[in-house]
């Protein structure tokens, strides 16, 4: 991505993605260009899993946003994915490049850690993520990251980088300023009590800004 680009939308699944959730992702793509949708869902098997993604690929499809799978390297060979996101404890890039080839996209959860970030770039990722910025409710949070490593990786680096944790379009300003290429949001979209229509537009206005 190049520094002329404007920030861009990552949106992160709830866990929970049956039922109605088809239609929230269509409404929450609707509306502004959403860079990518991480499929992040515990405790199902594959076959469970890859049953309740094909929907939401489609419609990822449709709106050219990018479909990546959290964790799951064989899950996202299986679909075909646009992308996997890998944390610190799964596996290596350079197996998950082996397995899934040069096309796909790999991205790594690196938390506060330049260090991490860095070891992650040389290693052929084609993003990395910091986080969590502010306290959330999504996930357990051990690593708390500060501004000044969106401000320190952009200066220096190309890889893009993704910021992540507690994010709201209220909130979400410094992090674009401070040089973030993604912003990664989950419950701030979906449990908008307007919808998750209204809180993709609210951050497309931020980014436009």
């Amino acid at each position: 991505m190049s520094e002329e680009l404007p920030c861009q939308l990552y949106l992160i699944s709830p866990l929970e993605t049956g039922g109605d959730f088809p239609n929230q992702l269509r409404a929450a793509l609707s509306v502004a260009p959403v860079a990518a949708f991480q499929f992040r869902v515990k405790g199902l098997d594959q076959h469970q899993a890859a049953d309740l993604a094909a929907p939401l690929q489609e419609i990822c499809a449709e709106f050219e946003t990018a479909f990546i799978v959290n964790d799951d390297v064989a899950l996202a060979k299986r679909l075909k994915a646009d992308g996997v996101h890998l944390g610190q404890g799964d596996m290596p890039i350079t197996e998950a490049r082996a397995i899934l080839g040069n096309d796909i996209q790999i991205g790594v959860t690196c938390h506060d850690s330049r260090h991490l970030a860095m070891e992650a770039g040389e290693a052929g990722a084609d993003y990395v993520a910091f986080g969590a910025f502010y306290p959330t409710q999504t996930k357990n949070v051990s690593h708390v990251a500060d501004i000044e490593v969106l401000k320190k990786w952009s200066l220096i680096m190309e890889v893009p980088c993704v910021a992540i944790g507690g994010i709201n379009p209220d909130n979400a300003g410094p992090l674009v300023d401070a040089g973030a290429d993604f912003i990664a949001v989950s419950g701030a979209v979906w449990n908008d009590p307007k919808g998750p229509d209204n809180a993709v537009k609210r951050f497309a206005k931020l980014f436009a800004q």
